[in-house]
């Protein structure tokens, strides 16, 4: 029996499969659960037709992402903040701040997309990578004033 999967089953395939297997497997197990659908030509049609929007969809958030790298490569963020006598802040920047100062420039990123080897507690110039999409990321350069 030809079933369509509509969700990852270990040993037998990935969703979205058309796999063969026994009438028995089927009936009690994939059906039942609902991890798969007996394969029709009006069924794995729709599914090839859902697959390639997605993959349309993944391509032009990947473009987005490529052409806003382009603009964010080597720019540069002045945060100001209040210190002590010898240079060290009262708290300490995140990433989350530097996410803020980035979506008020115009780039709107989220925290978890900028990475920082630790959280800045001292003035000076650091750098963190931004990533903004599987396999882009750009390097910003930071100046605490």
């Amino acid at each position: 029996m030809k079933i369509l999967l509509l969700a990852d089953v270990k040993g037998q395939g990935k969703k979205g499969d058309v796999i063969n297997v026994s009438d028995g497997y089927a009936n009690n197990f994939l059906l039942k659960r609902g991890l798969g659908v007996i394969a029709t030509a009006d069924k794995i049609n729709s599914v090839e037709i859902h697959n390639k929007a997605i993959e349309k969809q993944k391509a032009a958030e990947r473009q987005k992402a490529q052409e806003d790298a382009a603009r964010l490569k080597g720019q540069t963020i002045r945060i100001t903040v209040a210190t002590g006598s010898q240079g060290k802040m009262y708290g300490s920047i995140t990433n989350k701040e530097i996410a803020d100062e980035l979506t008020a420039l115009g780039y709107p990123v989220e925290k978890k997309q900028v990475i920082l080897k630790e959280p800045i507690r001292t003035t000076g110039n650091y750098t963190a990578v931004v990533k903004l999409y599987a396999e882009i990321s750009v390097t910003i350069n930071i100046i605490i004033e």
